[in-house]
């Protein structure tokens, strides 16, 4: 049975047919699938069958495999997004857990703006991004149920395309607890960066950055 509706697929049809450059979905799940696997990999699976602009590729998780160390996998389910094409540019993007309610809206939104190849950030935003000289690794933690977290999500891959030493990740909370206890996730969305320093809900782009650098700063120190 599809988990999207005939007029939710026809819709994405209409707006797919507008993707510029290709775009490949790698999904990463196991035999046995873990919870919430299989439905993450029927969304990618019928958001390909939607566009010959969309292709999915459905890889067995190996925590030591070459796949998931290329993209530095180390749970799932999780999405990978690339710029597909003679030479495939992986900005980035990562989704860690189910894609789901609030959180659908992003997945398009990542897959319309890696296909554009703008992350559609401020002139000013993107020079700054664009200058860091250290990886930074932001985690936004989500869950399906929350209005303000697509937001969050979408501003830290849009920073991660600006740099390839940023990379950015959807957590979906409630499937990890592990990760949420680790960083004190109370409330969503929360952004972490570098381990140590957070924002709390879906802040503007300049706060976003502001902290972003400040993390850049004392990790340079």
């Amino acid at each position: 049975m599809a988990l999207l509706s005939e007029k939710d697929q026809q819709y994405l049809r209409d707006e797919f047919a507008q993707l510029p450059r290709p775009v490949k979905l790698v999904m990463f799940t196991q035999e046995r699938e873990c919870q919430y696997c299989s439905e993450t990999r029927q969304i990618v699976e019928e958001l390909s069958s939607l566009s010959d602009k969309i292709t999915a590729e459905i890889v067995t998780f190996d925590p030591e495999g070459p796949e998931a160390q290329e993209y530095g996998i180390d749970k799932i389910p999780a999405i990978v997004i690339l710029a597909d094409g003679d030479e495939p540019v992986d900005y980035g993007i990562r989704y860690f857990g189910i894609p789901s309610g609030y959180e659908f809206s992003s997945l398009i939104e990542d897959i319309m703006m890696v296909s554009k190849g703008d992350s559609g950030l401020s002139e000013a935003g993107k020079e700054q991004l664009r200058a860091i000289s250290t990886p930074v690794h932001l985690q936004v933690f989500v869950t399906p149920t929350c209005p303000y977290c697509p937001r969050a999500v979408h501003l830290a891959h849009q920073m991660a395309m600006e740099n390839p030493l940023i990379r950015a990740d959807m957590v979906e909370a409630i499937e990890f607890p592990h990760l949420s206890n680790k960083y004190s996730v109370m409330g969503v969305p929360r952004t972490v960066i570098n381990e140590d320093w957070h924002i709390e809900g879906a802040a503007p782009e300049p706060m976003v950055l502001a902290k972003v650098m400040e993390a850049v700063q004392a990790a340079q120190n």
